[in-house]
């Protein structure tokens, strides 16, 4: 993924989710906080737009899985306490969702390329879970990083032509690559994701 994910302004912000932005339910108390679900809608969208845009790759399908997470949020407010958890989760079932109807909808004979020999349909959609995770976690780098990486894994480039592209030592460059992989390796880790299948 080249760039990074920039958000519509506010006005065109407030048109994804109108009901839910101008009036929501009641707030409620979360850890000692009243929360609304316009407080949340604006602390959580944008992450939340980043992780469903990992998880499917589409930005429109991505918005319009945001705004029916919020959507059931609101339709389910008074049984919800966690409301972050709650649409991180129920983010990742509609995007399964949406995954599985569109595997649906493609022709085997149009595209065989996210398909293997003896992957069933939960290892296929595992790994999609687990690209999108992973493209959200690289969206989340600062720009030198997933620079880096993307010189080392998308360039196929070694260390030493990395470096003279950008005035590190090759020495830095095994580092920071070792590191980088690294942090990624463990934030999947907590997020579930213990291999390519998901």
């Amino acid at each position: 993924m080249n760039e990074a994910w920039s958000l519509p302004s506010m006005e065109s912000r407030s048109s994804i989710l109108p009901s839910l932005v101008v009036s929501g339910p009641d707030p409620i108390e979360r850890m000692g906080a009243t929360l609304t679900l316009r407080q949340i809608f604006e602390t959580e969208e944008s992450a939340l737009l980043r992780y469903a845009f990992g998880l499917t790759g589409v930005r429109e399908t991505a918005e319009d899985l945001v705004q029916d997470a919020f959507l059931k949020l609101q339709q389910h407010w008074d049984e919800v306490r966690q409301p972050r958890p709650w649409l991180y989760r129920c983010l990742k079932n509609l995007a399964l969702n949406h995954l599985r109807h569109r595997r649906r909808e493609i022709s085997l004979d149009e595209t065989h390329e996210w398909e293997s020999p003896g992957r069933t349909a939960d290892g296929n959609l595992g790994r999609l879970e687990a690209l999108g995770t992973l493209r959200m976690l690289m969206a989340e780098l600062d720009d030198d990083d997933r620079e880096l990486l993307e010189l080392k894994y998308r360039e196929e480039l070694k260390y030493d032509q990395i470096a003279a592209r950008t005035g590190m030592s090759s020495g830095n460059v095994g580092y920071k690559l070792h590191h980088l992989l690294k942090g990624l390796a463990d934030s999947l880790r907590r997020m579930g994701v213990e291999s390519a299948e998901g």
